[in-house]
């Protein structure tokens, strides 16, 4: 399945159905006034978080989506059906905008959250409801409200845990490979990775996600490589994982200061993020695996651990790190960069409720019309 993230669509609410134009008429009963029915209400347009979707794929090939619009009314006061909604499904994670003005809509964070993007035109009135003492054989019924339409932007910024970043070829996609049911393509070239890939780990009871991020460059927020498309894929993620190789032609506190400083540049609030320094394929240093991990430590001043997934060694106490960190309450100024915090399912409607259809009516008995519409 090819990995979208990125989508732009055009939505329509239904249109409210017509007002019904009828009279009255039945054996014995002369000059039985209107009886026209109000048109049904138009289809809104929602749109929910669904864990069972992991890309905007659907949405990249077909781009219109319309809800129904309203039935007619009918004779003896009969309301025309109300029309479908449309729920458009989205992964958890994507931010909603308008494409046009640039406004983001709604962002949801946590599956089955979901929104009201347009509302449905109210149904026309009819001719009941123009009956007055002086006018009481209206020919007149309103069409319903027309349909509004809005082009969308979906924007998916994928939520995991754990983000596995280093550069090109640093054994990424075989970490994650190796903890998780994750089927990441893996080859001896650069650039492998083409596409951000999700693995569920489960270890010890606990449960997280990682997500293995395209290899970056130097450059990379600014365009270089690919780096700029996937570097979204971190700013969701609860802590970075650092990967060097010994086998990298840049030396590892090189390389880890590029990682770093692209991180840096894309997002500011991304260097403060909680970060792992891994050196990979340790089983390629052999005995001296360790002795090098800890050179790099005194070198850059921070933990750093060695990890193979090829002969799987050192995966288990990073994970047993990594479940211990994720035990530990998260600081006040994570909500800056964890949008979906949040408790709410629901987020509110961003439109406001339509107006109702119905006429008032005063104590002498005539109606208190409010302006027409269409």
């Amino acid at each position: 399945m090819h990995f979208i993230d990125q989508a732009t669509i055009i939505a329509s609410s239904g249109a409210g159905g017509v007002g019904s134009r009828h009279f009255r008429r039945e054996k014995h009963v002369p000059q039985g006034g209107p009886d026209g029915g109000d048109g049904g209400r138009g289809g809104d347009v929602q749109v929910v978080a669904d864990d069972r979707s992991r890309s905007l794929l659907d949405y990249h090939y077909l781009r219109q989506y319309a809800a129904e619009p309203g039935k007619p009314g009918q004779g003896q006061n009969k309301t025309g059906r109300d029309g479908a909604g449309l729920v458009l499904q989205v992964p958890p994670g994507t931010q909603v905008y308008d494409a046009d003005s640039g406004e983001l809509l709604v962002d949801l964070c946590v599956a089955g959250q979901r929104a009201i993007l347009l509302r449905g035109g109210n149904g026309g009135w009819g001719n009941v409801h123009f009956a007055t003492a002086t006018r009481q054989a209206p020919d007149r019924a309103n069409q319903g409200q027309p349909t509004v339409t809005l082009n969308l932007r979906f924007d998916l910024k994928m939520l995991a845990d754990v983000a596995l970043v280093g550069l090109p070829n640093v054994g990424k996609s075989s970490l994650i490979r190796a903890i998780s049911a994750s089927q990441a393509v893996v080859a001896d070239y650069p650039f492998t990775t083409l596409v951000p890939n999700l693995g569920v780990v489960r270890h010890k009871g606990k449960v997280f996600t990682v997500a293995d991020i395209p290899g970056l460059i130097a450059g990379a927020a600014q365009g270089a490589g690919l780096g700029l498309r996937f570097l979204r894929h971190v700013e969701r993620c609860r802590l970075i994982a650092l990967l060097v190789s010994p086998t990298d032609e840049i030396p590892a506190p090189e390389a880890l200061a590029t990682l770093r400083a692209e991180l840096a540049a894309y997002q500011p609030g991304l260097a403060d993020r909680p970060q792992m320094v891994l050196l990979s394929k340790a089983d390629l240093l052999g005995p001296e695996a360790d002795d090098q991990a800890r050179e790099l430590a005194a070198l850059i001043g921070e933990p750093v651990m060695a990890i193979s997934a090829v002969a799987r060694t050192g995966l288990q106490l990073w994970l047993d790190a990594v479940a211990v960190h994720f035990e530990r309450p998260l600081p006040a100024a994570t909500t800056e960069f964890d949008p979906c915090a949040a408790e709410a399912p629901v987020v509110q409607p961003t439109t406001k409720p339509a107006p109702t259809r119905r006429a008032k009516f005063s104590k002498q008995g005539k109606s208190k019309m409010p302006t027409p519409r269409i």
